[in-house]
């Protein structure tokens, strides 16, 4: 799928346990930070699992 950007837009404070172990595995552990990553269907389905927490642009 290529490149996509993935910021941290919602703090992970009052989330369940695995949301916050996603973020990490993202590699997000602030808010207002960047990444970017590749869109393997993994990372995908890791974003999907957060995506209330995160804002997605193609990159």
């Amino acid at each position: 799928m290529g490149k996509l950007k993935i910021t941290q837009i919602k703090s992970a404070i009052r989330r369940p346990a695995d949301q916050k172990r996603t973020l990490i595995a993202l590699g997000l552990k602030k808010l207002n930070k960047t990444r970017e990553v590749e869109g393997s269907p993994a990372v995908l389905g890791m974003i999907r699992k957060v995506e209330h927490l995160l804002k997605v642009e193609k990159g």
